[in-house]
């Protein structure tokens, strides 16, 4: 199994989050919001993650970018590799069970129309 969360697979500087959020391309549902920006050089996709100090305390907030990282772990074959992704977490995503944020994960990358269809 491939290492998601290898460093490479990860957005971490300040800059290259601003780059995504400067792009403006992105949809949202009521638990997250979800930029995203082509990069068609680009061998794999990365992944930012964004929770504030309004979903709670920081053991919740590592919780909830665990059970997003596992989402997007499992979601892996399904992601165009030429792209970054940002999800930020809103309040609403804290205290919600695994299955549910890779539900409402799902349901805002279909809305982003970047999830390939299952075969």
């Amino acid at each position: 199994r491939l290492n998601l969360m290898r460093k490479t697979f990860r957005i971490k500087k300040p800059a290259e989050f601003q780059t995504v959020f400067n792009k403006h391309q992105s949809v949202a549902n009521k638990y997250f919001i979800l930029y995203q920006l082509r990069k068609p050089s680009q061998k794999h996709f990365r992944l930012g993650l964004s929770v504030s100090k309004k979903v709670g305390k920081a053991h919740d907030r590592v919780w909830v970018k665990r059970r997003i990282r596992q989402s997007i772990l499992e979601l892996k074959p399904r992601l165009p590799q030429e792209l970054d992704l940002l999800i930020i977490a809103r309040p609403a995503a804290a205290k919600q069970s695994q299955k549910f944020i890779k539900e409402q994960v799902t349901h805002v990358l279909k809305l982003a129309n970047i999830l390939k269809v299952e075969d």
